[in-house]
This record gives C-alpha cells, structure tokens and sequence, in this order.
C-alpha cells in the first residue's frame, strides 16, 4: 500500500525562482495494485519514482509505503522496493549476466549461496538470457539489458516494484514480453508503478493512473476518469480511447 500526502521535493542546485521538481503529490495505491505514472518530460516522474524507492527524502509532505513512513524510513524503504531504471547501462554492475544477477548473493560453497544460485539461473531463463550466462553484459542488445536489470531486481522478492520508462525503445515483440511479466507480477499480488509517456501498453493493465504535469499532480484515478483530460497536459490518450472511448488490451 502506498500512501502520499503532499509530496515536495527540490533537486540540490536547482536555480532561484524554480518552483519545486516534485510539489504536492497526494495519491493512495492499493496493495498488489498497478499504478499508470505519466507526464511528459521534466514533469516529475522521475523524482516521484526516486522518491517512492526512498533514494531521495521529502522536503514536505508525507509517504508511507507498505508501513514505511516517510521522511524518517528511507533506507527500510530501499530494501523494499525496486526501481529500474530507463538507461541499463546505469544499472548494470556485474561482468556478466551471471555475476550482475549474483552481486548480492551469499558465498556459493554455502547453503544459501546455492539456493541463490539455482535462483539466479532459473530468471535467466525466465527472461531469456541462459544462452548469455557468461556473456559480457556490453554484448547485451537493449532489450537484453533492460531484461536483465528486471530480472536482477525481481531476484530481490521486493514488495514494491518501480520501472521508469520501461517500454521505451523496446519492438512489439519485447513489449508483449513485458506485458507478461507486469501480468505475472501482478498475479503474485505484487505493488507496481510503472512510469510511461506513451499509455497503449500499460494503460488496459493499469487500476489508476497518476498525471503529473510541471512538477503537480493534475490528475488522479482510474483510466476512464481520467483519459478524456490527458491530452490538456501533453499525453495522447490510447487510440480505442479517442475513436470509441474505449481501453482495449495491447496486442
């Protein structure tokens, strides 16, 4: 569960006279829920995100995440929840995909070291990536990396999951891919926020959706409380939205 009270949050060094990157988020996600963040660029997703995987601490307001009451419990709120990033490669810390997906694994020789293991394999096939188990993870394609940080924090069970831009630049294929993974996560009753600028692909998977806009929150609901005034803050609503008013699955 995740709840949001006046969120604000100014980047260090940003210039006299700028209003705040984030100012006055207020918004409630239900436990195993799938929450829509959208906004163009610089609207404030980004530090919305940092802000729920407790990277950053609020100058106002406040946050709970799932008992975790913010500000006050940032580094518990590090080890529940998981953001990945929109840029891979600022993620990626291991060699190779084995070593990323076992950084923070026990010593192999040890019980708990095996059983990470034989974790640690079974996502990399889950996600495609056994035949690049000892692979370089710069001969990774896009789509591969942004895998493998998935699987990576997936790997940590978090009870938060938190993808920035996830369908950006991936092909139809990939996307469908992602789609059943969101669709598996949150079978298992996991809480997701997905950050978006495009809605096609998450927007029928979605229970609500949050629209920032410069830093504000300016909308907040359900899909179809919210699609016929996206378009005011600089997001195309779905093409089933616009020609019948409908949200049809991505396909």
């Amino acid at each position: 569960m995740i709840v949001a009270k006046g969120l604000r949050y100014t980047h260090p060094g940003t210039p006299a006279g700028t209003g705040p990157a984030l100012d006055g988020a207020e918004f409630f996600v239900p436990p195993g829920a799938l929450l829509c963040l959208c906004g163009v660029n610089g609207s404030g997703k980004s530090t919305l995100l940092q802000l729920l995987a407790g990277l950053l601490r609020a100058e106002g307001g406040t946050l709970d995440v799932a008992g975790h009451h913010c500000p006050g419990a940032e580094a518990a709120l590090r080890r529940h929840a998981a953001l990945v990033l929109q840029d891979a490669d600022m993620q990626m810390l291991g060699a190779t995909v084995a070593e990323d997906l076992l950084l923070t694994a026990p010593p192999a020789h040890t019980p708990q070291g095996a059983a990470a293991l034989a974790a640690a394999r079974e996502a990399a096939g889950r996600f495609g990536l056994a035949a690049h188990w000892d692979s370089p993870v710069h001969t990774l394609s896009y789509g591969q990396k942004r895998k493998l940080c998935l699987a990576a924090a997936l790997l940590a069970a978090p009870g938060l999951l938190l993808l920035d831009e996830p369908f950006s630049g991936l092909d139809h294929p990939a996307a469908l891919e992602l789609r059943g993974i969101l669709a598996r996560n949150r079978a298992s009753g996991l809480t997701q926020v997905v950050s978006v600028h495009e809605l096609e692909p998450v927007v029928d998977m979605a229970d609500l959706m949050l629209v920032l806009d410069g830093g504000r929150q300016v909308l907040f609901g359900p899909p179809a409380t919210v699609l016929d005034r996206v378009r005011a803050h600089g997001i195309r609503p779905p093409c089933s939205w616009t020609a019948r008013r409908e949200i049809v699955p991505y396909e």
